[in-house]
């Protein structure tokens, strides 16, 4: 991915998002040419000449001082995940090297296992690119479309746009393309030079044209908890609270916990969930094997 059409793909994407209204100047009427604020505009409310900031939207953040983004981010009223992204974008423009790094080896320790192994809810253990790593019983379970299919890593994105049976699990169709591809920008600000994150970017982008539209979008956004409403093809439809956990010693994997509200439709499908997974012939808690997917 190329640095400088990134920012400048952003921030003509906020840009437009923006009304005059929204940050309190005065619309004398006629009419606007561009959607949202005009660059002028954005460059009074961040206190920077209109040139100075015509370069930072033509991609050039190097040498960009944190004051400046941060000028830039509130009259853009950039929420917490965009402000993030425009200052990975800009730490990457102004990184001395960029070097496609090899994918770095991830494992699932035996510590982690075993805290998933002691959750009585569905649990997992997932990537910044969306590969399941590892679960427990009732989280391998709750993921069993997903390891239906062949393809591994077991890939929760590669599931939403490329399976058509993903159609069937995800009740919140619209919700899951739009928060898995905004997950992913945000990663890619990160990480723009993560081979197996381009890799598995630019097959979406191939194979998916819900994927390419959405990645148009330059949507950013954080996952750290929520509703995710399923239909399991066992026991119905799941309405379950998450948590998403970082785990500080295991840098670029995230513990995930769903629970049901006690006493719910969701809490006995969930009990009877754990029933079938019980079962000898019914599925096992997985890890991965080690991925060479880094984050």
């Amino acid at each position: 991915m190329n640095n400088r059409s990134e920012v400048r793909d952003f921030l003509i994407s906020r840009r437009g998002k923006v009304t005059p209204e929204q940050v309190g100047l005065v619309d004398h009427g006629g009419t606007r040419r561009v959607p949202g604020l005009r660059r002028s505009e954005v460059a009074d409310l961040a206190g920077v000449s209109v040139e100075y900031y015509t370069q930072l939207e033509r991609g050039n953040v190097r040498g960009a001082s944190e004051s400046v983004l941060d000028a830039v981010a509130r009259a853009l009223l950039l929420d917490e995940a965009e402000r993030a992204h425009l200052f990975d974008l800009a730490r990457a423009a102004n990184s001395s090297t960029a070097v496609r790094r090899r994918p770095a080896v991830q494992r699932v320790r035996p510590a982690i296992q075993a805290i998933l192994d002691s959750q009585l809810a569905p649990a997992y253990v997932t990537n910044g690119l969306g590969d399941v790593m590892a679960t427990n019983t009732l989280g391998r379970a709750l993921l069993s479309p997903l390891y239906e299919d062949p393809a591994r890593p077991v890939n929760a994105a590669r599931f939403r746009f490329l399976n058509p049976r993903a159609a069937g699990y995800y009740l919140d169709w619209e919700a899951t393309g739009r928060d898995g591809v905004a997950g992913l920008r945000l990663m890619a600000g990160k990480n723009p030079y993560d081979k197996a994150l381009t890799d598995l970017i630019g097959e979406l982008c191939t194979r998916s044209e819900e994927f390419r539209t959405r990645w148009a979008s330059q949507d950013v956004r954080m996952h750290r908890t929520g509703v995710k409403r399923l239909h399991h093809p066992v026991v119905g439809d799941l309405e379950l609270s998450y948590e998403a956990l970082d785990l500080p010693s295991d840098a670029g994997l995230v513990l995930i916990v769903c629970t049901a509200e006690p006493g719910s439709p969701s809490r006995q499908a969930l009990d009877l969930l754990a029933s079938w997974a019980a079962a000898p012939d019914a599925v096992e808690p997985a890890q991965e094997e080690p991925s060479d997917r880094g984050r």
